[in-house]
């Protein structure tokens, strides 16, 4: 039997060179693998360690270091295919909230980040056994060693005494901590896609002499896109597929492999997965079918070929998948199942559909455009957009991202990569409302309204379908970004022109007067016109839609020359065309290059994709913003609270997950967040006595927060203890035998109602989400969303996204609001809906926001145990 520890101990991570390790605690069980590995490791390394020769282990060493008790001595390993390449361990000392710690890695593998990442892990597991401290003595020359530790970001101390160098790491969590975690997972999460998309052989396995078969589709794609290094068709059978030697297997080919594309059915794929671990091929792409989308026995074996794949340092692409391209013209890699790949451009393309990549790649060849790389995931079971994000980061032949996404495996890592690299380069996302089956993540719970704030936050530029895809991508990565909102119309059409100045101001834009050149207008009154619309607008839309054939070539060109150094974005409706027209390019590498003018096939096509840059171009000029630091906070007494509250719940039944529903108002004041005080009555008398208490004037309510939404519920104004009785008895009466009611002290009116929630998504994390109280925002389901913490441009953005929001700012009769005290509230929520995640679900209603500032009223909280390592908090891991 084996010991027990927390199943997120185990964990598949990616090194910094690219390649795939296996992290979990060591086990009696490991006794061979420890042998093994201390049995190939250098004088030099064992030196480093035990301060001294130790030529190899005895029993008594080997059942030391193998058998722990997952508490005060731990050890974990990192293991690749089924070899153990290194060690990390903790033995607790005195006091006892400190530990020694110490590491060995395999020579083999020293230089590849396995020890910073298994510090990672390590400093996670102590911290959750009430470790704050490591100790490390560490010999001089350890250079490696000394180097981890004053670089993991930990506040490090080093005294030097008797020859050896003691380092002593408080292990609390520090901001440089944190980004030094980020920046090493982006370093090696990038390096991973890099080694599929840059490969300098590929293998074809299932590369049969059948017309149309997929693996000589894929092949002869390889060899019609000139791919710059060897290519290995693998075929048990055939001696040539193509005119290209075959080989009988993958470990027959006489030379190194880098990418291995699975073209065979799935029965036959995790064999295959092994024999190339034991090649030493660092990719695969697998475009077979058969795995997660047919169910359970699919799913199952999509499961063992990650794990397979992982174990021994693979990254895999799929399974049924279209495959990858990259047009660099030093890899001219297509490996994919696209005949039709496009030329080279500055666009990387990301889409989880394999049958709908075809299509896709076909649309962007046909509107003229270029890519940098192409990814089809498939079944996403290992790589995801979010590696693909990491990998055009640093990508210099990249400056647009297209996603098409079905799901998101780890949405809270995507809006925060997202957020950081949409500042330098925009993202359009296509997101389905659903994932088909097979996909290794599941479809996300919150409504579509939310995600779609969430995306917004994250500075995505989102579009409903994949045409506006496609127009919002060719402005983008041809034309500069527009500093404004004012757009200019030239036209030789005065209908067209109306319709496009129609179009800017249902998308919010600002056009200026359209100039109408008349149907017979040519070149040069098209260049004079735009010369002179440039300069005091921020865009322009150019309709040149002649009645009768033109001397198009002669317009375009002017048109070109015109927009080419003005440093404002030009489009077109250029004869009804879509993409770009080669009259509208600027040559490129075989693809338009930058100062193309891309063309719409109407003038409203035009300004959606332009409305759509220009929010995103806004956006991205505006600070990012820091998570603010409010007075007022005691972190350590809502956790209390939360703790005790939970200690104190009933254990639930099997079928049901242990929460507790509690009065928020203590939480909440942790967080310097007053809730007035509501005192449940019983009888007209105790109505009477509350008020005296309370002072006047009252409101008396339903304390029911289900009765309380409803219109009626609640008696203002209340002075008099005649008025008093009279309210207790007629909401009595209204609300039948059982109803609870309660006395408040009334707020300062005028005000306006509104509500605060939180709800703890198990994809997203903390969310916090914002509207009016009133019914028929209610009803219209009116309401905003942001990722927890929220910076004070979230929260300013929160309050201004509701389309009710004018009634917060003074219009249509009401008084404004003191919108700063609304936005410090929203930002203490999220403070707390990051940190305690154990808070399920909060409902601050209502919150009344005055002219002098905002008044809590009522506040429930819904709190659940949390188990295991939240969304994107902890050490780096593939998920």
């Amino acid at each position: 039997m084996r010991p027990q520890y927390p199943a997120h101990w185990e964990a598949d991570v990616v090194l910094a060179d690219g390649g795939t390790a296996h992290l979990r605690p060591i086990r009696p069980d490991d006794a061979g693998l420890l042998r093994a590995f201390y049995s190939r490791l250098s004088a030099e390394s064992i030196y480093f360690r035990y301060f001294g020769p130790r030529p190899h282990l005895t029993d008594r060493d080997v059942t030391w270091f193998t058998n722990v008790d997952y508490d005060n001595r731990l050890a974990l390993i990192a293991t690749i295919g089924a070899e153990m390449v290194a060690v990390v361990r903790y033995d607790r000392v005195e006091p006892k909230d400190h530990a020694e710690v110490a590491f060995l890695v395999e020579d083999a593998h020293q230089g590849r980040g396995v020890a910073a990442v298994l510090m990672e892990h390590l400093r996670a597991a102590a911290r959750e056994h009430g470790i704050r401290t490591f100790i490390a003595d560490v010999l001089p020359g350890n250079h490696r060693m000394l180097r981890l530790f004053r670089q993991a970001g930990y506040t490090a101390q080093s005294q030097f005494e008797d020859g050896v160098v003691r380092m002593t790491l408080d292990l609390s969590s520090t901001e440089t901590a944190l980004e030094v975690r980020l920046a090493r997972e982006h370093r090696a999460e990038a390096r991973s896609i890099a080694r599929l998309l840059t490969p300098d052989s590929v293998a074809v396995i299932g590369a049969s002499r059948e017309p149309g078969g997929i693996g000589q589709t894929v092949l002869r794609n390889l060899l019609s896109a000139d791919f710059t290094g060897p290519v290995y068709p693998v075929h048990r059978q055939v001696r040539a597929v193509a005119g290209v030697r075959a080989y009988r297997s993958v470990s027959a080919i006489d030379g190194e492999v880098d990418l291995a594309v699975l073209a065979v059915p799935a029965e036959g794929v995790l064999e295959l997965v092994e024999e190339c671990a034991e090649k030493g091929v660092k990719g695969l792409v697998v475009v077979s079918s058969g795995f997660g989308e047919t169910g359970p026995e699919g799913r199952a074996r999509q499961e063992e070929l990650v794990r397979i794949a992982r174990a021994y340092g693979m990254r895999v692409v799929g399974p049924n998948c279209l495959g990858i391209a990259n047009t660099d013209p030093a890899v001219r890699l297509n490996a994919t199942l696209a005949a039709t790949l496009p030329g080279r451009g500055r666009v990387g393309f990301f889409s989880q559909s394999g049958a709908l990549g075809t299509a896709l790649l076909q649309r962007v060849a046909q509107r003229g455009m270029g890519i940098s790389t192409f990814v089809s995931a498939g079944n996403r079971a290992d790589v995801s957009g979010n590696d693909l994000l990491q990998y055009w980061e640093e990508d210099q032949a990249t400056d647009v991202i297209l996603l098409y996404l079905e799901s998101i495996g780890n949405p809270r890592k995507f809006t925060r990569l997202a957020r950081r690299i949409s500042r330098r380069k925009p993202i359009v996302v296509v997101k389905s409302r659903g994932a088909p089956d097979g996909h290794a993540a599941p479809v996300l719970g919150l409504p579509e309204t939310a995600q779609r704030s969430l995306f917004e936050q994250a500075g995505v530029i989102r579009v409903d379908d994949l045409t506006q895809l496609f127009d919002v991508a060719q402005l983008l990565a041809h034309q500069p970004l527009p500093s404004g909102p004012r757009v200019g119309v030239v036209s030789n059409s005065d209908a067209l022109a109306l319709l496009a100045a129609d179009a800017c101001l249902g998308a919010g834009l600002e056009p200026r007067g359209p100039v109408n050149l008349g149907a017979r207008a040519g070149a040069a009154e098209f260049a004079a016109a735009l010369a002179d619309t440039l300069p005091d607008v921020d865009a322009a839309v150019v309709v040149y839609m002649p009645p009768i054939p033109g001397d198009a070539t002669q317009v375009a060109a002017e048109l070109v020359r015109v927009a080419r150094d003005c440093g404002k974005p030009v489009l077109a409706t250029f004869q009804g065309e879509m993409g770009m027209p080669p009259e509208l390019r600027v040559d490129g590498e075989g693809s338009p290059a930058r100062g193309s003018i891309p063309s719409y096939p109407a003038p409203e096509e035009a300004v959606r994709a332009l409305a759509h840059v220009v929010r995103y171009a806004c956006r991205s000029r505006e600070p990012a913003g820091l998570i603010p630091s409010p007075p007022g906070v005691d972190l350590a007494g809502a956790r209390r609270i939360v703790a005790d509250a939970l200690a104190g719940s009933e254990a639930p039944d099997d079928h049901h997950e242990r929460e507790v529903e509690i009065d928020a108002t203590g939480l909440l004041a942790c967080y310097g967040i007053e809730v007035w005080p509501a005192q449940i009555v019983l009888s007209a008398d105790e109505a009477v006595a509350a008020a005296s208490r309370l002072g006047s004037p009252v409101v008396i309510k339903s304390a029911d927060p289900v009765d309380a939404s409803r219109a009626g519920t609640v008696r203002m104004g209340l002075t008099e203890p005649v008025a008093i009785r009279q309210a207790y008895a007629d909401l009595a009466a209204l609300l039948g035998p059982g109803a609870r009611l309660a006395v408040q002290r009334m707020a300062p009116q005028p005000a306006v109602p509104t509500v605060v929630g939180v709800v703890q998504d198990r994809h997203f994390g903390g969310v916090v989400s914002f509207g009016l109280g009133e019914v028929a925002a209610r009803l219209l389901g009116d309401q905003a969303y942001r990722l927890a913490p929220l910076t004070a441009e979230d929260a300013s953005t929160l309050v201004r996204s509701l389309r009710a929001a004018p009634l917060l700012f003074g219009r249509y009769g009401y008084q404004p609001v003191a919108v700063e005290a609304l936005e410090d509230l929203l930002v203490r929520v999220g403070l707390l809906a990051d940190a305690l995640p154990e808070v399920a679900g909060m409902t601050l209603d209502p919150v009344l926001a005055g002219t002098s500032g905002v008044v809590v009223l009522g506040a429930r909280a819904v709190l659940r145990p949390v188990t295991g390592p939240r969304p994107d908090v902890g050490p780096r891991r593939l998920r």
